[in-house]
Order: structure tokens, then C-alpha cells, then sequence
């Protein structure tokens, strides 16, 4: 997915139409993570997780300091909105 098909999906997912930049802004991620649903943390981590280790970062370290773009595409892979492609 492009940076704006990403960002489009997650202002639709969080209904903040148009704001946000949430691949560039950790802040607007965390604003974004935070309309997660308590059933949705734990999918989310274990995709968070996933995403981390198939980007081959095996430590917490490396995890806690992905960028925002990361970060966008595992909150759209635990909501099931993640497009494969651009």
C-alpha cells in the first residue's frame, strides 16, 4: 500500500477523515492505536510481533523504535484491512 491508501485506511478505521499523517507521525499512530478495542490488543501485539520478527528485529529494542509507517501497517493487519502491493 502506498503511504496514502495507508493513511486514507486508517483516518476510515479511526473516523478521523483526513488526519493524520500516520505513516511519517508517531504521534498520530499512537492517537490511532488507541481506538483499538481491549479484544483487539492482543492481536495486534502478535502482529506487531510477527511484523517485527519478519523484519528481522528479534529484540524488544529494535521493536520499540520502528517507524510510524511499521507500526501503520500491523494496526491495518490486525483490523484486516492491509491491501498486499501499491
Amino acid at each position: 500500500m502506498t503511504d496514502e491508501q495507508i493513511n486514507a485506511a486508517i483516518a476510515e478505521a479511526t473516523d478521523c477523515a483526513g488526519h493524520g499523517n500516520y505513516t511519517h507521525d508517531l504521534n498520530a499512530m499512537h492517537e490511532a492505536e488507541m481506538v483499538l478495542a481491549p479484544k483487539n490488543w492482543d492481536r495486534f501485539s502478535e502482529k506487531w510481533w510477527n511484523y517485527c520478527k519478519y523484519l528481522r528485529r528479534d529484540d524488544a529494542d529494535k521493536a520499540i523504535h520502528a517507524t510510524a509507517r511499521q507500526r501503520a501497517e500491523a494496526f491495518l493487519r490486525t483490523l484486516g484491512k492491509w491491501e498486499e502491493g501499491e
